[in-house]
């Protein structure tokens, strides 16, 4: 399993050139935000509850970063907020 610091980094990473970030709460959940090319305040992502023990392999982080840019792509709000629908 990885730790948690080269967790952040690979999706994190992943998202270059845009900004990144991943947090994880204290109920081990990640949240990740990814935001705006011109306006590096404002967020184009973000993904809350993202259960962290369900990333155990390569094959489920790269899971999780590509629905995550499938998602990017498709929104148009400014803010998508999902606890519960897609298996992270």
């Amino acid at each position: 399993m990885l730790s948690e610091l080269e967790l952040r980094s690979i999706i994190e990473t992943s998202f270059l050139p845009k900004r990144c970030e991943c947090t994880k709460a204290e109920d081990a959940s990640l949240t990740i935000k990814v935001y705006d090319d011109r306006d590096r305040d404002r967020v184009d992502l973000e993904v809350k509850g993202i259960n962290a023990d369900k990333l155990d392999s390569s094959r489920a982080i790269c899971n999780l970063i590509t629905g995550l840019r499938e998602d990017l792509k498709h929104t148009h709000a400014p803010t998508l907020q999902r606890a519960g629908g897609r298996a992270y």
